[in-house]
This record gives structure tokens, C-alpha cells and sequence, in this order.
């Protein structure tokens, strides 16, 4: 069995090579993204691994399925760079649901302590020997506000953490969990009480730009907006301007709306074309971390582990359970 795998990095060789030679899966590693112009790489397998930049329209699906291609295999839970409505009948899809959410709460968490307590900025002076407290000033999670949008597993997960810390809890989702015995509110006002709001559901049309420049007048000001969940769920450039107007208090970001052509890779000696994060990126108040939340040797195991299992079950006629589109 030939998998064309795409998007690679080193990582994910380590990961996935020995599941694959245990199953008789030969993974053909690219480390180019899945697009238009990529696609035929897939020639000669049974399925593609892809990833959450990857490109899978109705032009790349009907290219993989001319070249004999039957399985998109996603390695991922995110399926929003994929043409759903349009595979269906044509390319069965799998992907991976779950594969850490501690992996991903704790980034957020991580993310969060490093923000407030200006932990980025005290590495950097003492590194060079400065050990001045000016401007680190910082302030309690305790007894704040967080308000969690999204509450599957990751969501939940984040929810207990902040409950160790002692902090008020509030969130929302367009499906509550049942006998969770979360403190359940409609967005507005999830957005008019907490402090700190972090996201934690998928892309949908419903979600796409939740922080836009019509909401961000309805915060709390001074509130910490944290994503480790899509990027498009902020309008980065309303999110800049939330946070030059002194609105937004802290912006703690591990994705990021035009991320695709950016994250995952190594620009440390060019010019960033895109100016919105260039100007992010600049501000004191704004962490950018490049789509690691997921990136622990447990998650790593896993999502290998499942889209191996996956691939397996498909090539028995079998299902997985994973199945978006069959």
C-alpha cells in the first residue's frame, strides 16, 4: 500500500515510518503542501495524507481521483481546507477526531501564564543579565472570568485547568454538553463578562470571524483573547486594530487566519509579505506561536497511530469510526 504524504516534516517522518513498515504501508514523503499543482505526486496510490494547510478543492479532488487515488487521509481534526460537499461520491475521507486535547489545553494555558506574567519578556533581560521587575508587572488568574468557546474535548479539558487555577467559568457552544455542570451563557455575554476568552471550536460559517470588528466593541476591555483552535475564527486585521486602540488587552495566538503560507516554516532570513502579522507579531501584548499546540510526542504518536488504523480499515472495507465522508 503507497500513501503520498504531504506537507511533511521531520517529525512526522519519525512518527509515522514505523506504524507504516509495521502495517505494510509505504509512505512517499513530500515536502511539498498538497495543491493543484502537487497533486499528481499521488500517482500510483491508494491514498494521500494531508494536513491542515493543504489544499483539497474540487480541482485537487478530481485530479487524485483521476490518478486512482481513493482515501484522503487527514492527519488532523480540522477539516475546513477540504471540499466536503464536493468529494462526496467521489474521494472517501478520513481524519484523526482526537489525538491529544491535553496537548492542546495546556498550550493554551501555557500560553496564557507566559502572557500575563510576562515570562517572554523576563527570559529575554535576564539572558542579558538584566534583572530589572519594571514592566513586568502581571495579575492573579484567580477569582478572574474565562469564558471558553467550545466545549468538546479539548474545551473541557482547558475548562479544568482553569478551575485548578481557581477562575470563574463560563462558556459556549452550540451544542452543551449534557450533565457537564458548565455554566452555560449565549455569546454576548460571554464576550460582555470574561476576562480572558479562549476558543476552542471548529471553523464553520457560524464561527468564521466570531472577533470582528463589530464584536470587539463588546468585550470587556482589557480582556486576553487566546486561539489555538483556527485561525479564522478572528479577523486578524479587527484584532490589530482592537488591540493599537488599547481594547484588547493581550492576544495569545498558535494559529492565524492567512497562516498557510507562513507557519510551519522557516522565514527567520526574509521579509514577511504579510504586514497584519508583521504588526502582531511587533506588539508587546501579542504571543504568536506557529501551530504547535498539538506538537507532543504523545499527540504525535497518536495521530500517526489513528491515520495508520484509518488507512487500514478503509483497505478492508472495514470503518474506523472516522469517517467524514465514505
Amino acid at each position: 500500500m503507497k500513501v503520498a504524504f504531504f506537507d511533511t516534516k521531520n517529525y512526522d517522518i519519525t512518527s509515522f515510518e514505523p506504524y507504516g513498515k509495521d502495517n505494510g504501508i509505504t509512505f512517499k514523503f513530500y515536502e511539498t503542501k498538497l495543491n493543484e499543482d502537487t497533486a499528481d505526486l499521488a500517482r500510483g496510490c491508494l491514498a494521500v495524507c494531508a494536513f491542515v494547510n493543504d489544499t483539497i478543492n474540487a480541482a485537487v479532488i478530481d485530479r487524485l481521483c483521476e490518478l486512482g487515488v481513493k482515501l484522503l487521509a487527514m492527519r488532523c481534526a480540522g477539516y475546513n481546507n477540504v471540499d466536503i460537499n464536493y468529494a462526496k461520491g467521489k474521494l472517501d475521507i478520513v481524519r484523526v477526531p482526537a489525538y491529544s486535547p491535553y496537548a492542546v489545553a495546556e498550550h493554551a494555558m501555557a500560553l496564557l501564564l507566559t502572557s500575563i506574567r510576562r515570562v517572554h519578556k523576563a527570559y529575554i533581560r535576564t539572558r542579558d543579565f538584566n534583572f530589572s521587575l519594571n514592566g513586568l508587572t502581571g495579575f492573579d488568574l484567580h477569582g478572574k472570568t474565562v469564558g471558553v468557546v467550545g466545549t468538546g474535548k479539548i474545551g473541557r479539558v482547558f475548562i479544568d485547568i482553569c478551575r485548578g487555577f481557581g477562575m470563574q467559568v463560563i462558556a459556549y457552544d452550540k451544542f452543551p454538553a449534557e450533565n457537564s455542570g458548565i455554566d452555560y451563557v449565549d455569546i454576548d455575554e460571554l464576550f460582555r463578562r470574561s476576562d480572558v476568552i479562549s476558543f476552542h471550536c471548529p471553523l464553520t460559517e457560524e464561527t468564521y470571524h466570531m472577533i470582528s470588528s463589530e464584536t470587539i466593541g463588546t468585550l470587556k476591555k482589557g480582556v486576553v483573547i487566546i486561539n489555538t483552535s483556527r485561525g479564522a475564527l478572528i479577523d486578524a486585521e479587527a484584532l490589530l486594530e482592537g488591540i493599537k486602540a488599547r481594547h484588547i488587552g493581550a492576544a495569545c495566538l498558535d494559529v492565524y487566519e492567512e497562516e498557510g503560507d507562513v507557519f510551519f516554516e522557516d522565514f527567520s532570513g526574509h521579509i514577511i509579505a504579510d504586514d497584519v502579522l508583521a504588526r502582531l507579531i511587533s506588539m508587546p501584548n501579542v504571543i504568536v506561536t506557529s501551530h504547535q499546540a498539538f506538537l507532543t510526542e504523545e499527540a504525535l504518536g497518536n495521530i500517526a497511530e489513528t491515520t495508520v488504523n484509518n488507512i487500514i480499515a478503509y483497505s478492508k472495507g472495514e470503518k474506523s469510526g472516522n469517517e467524514l465522508v465514505i
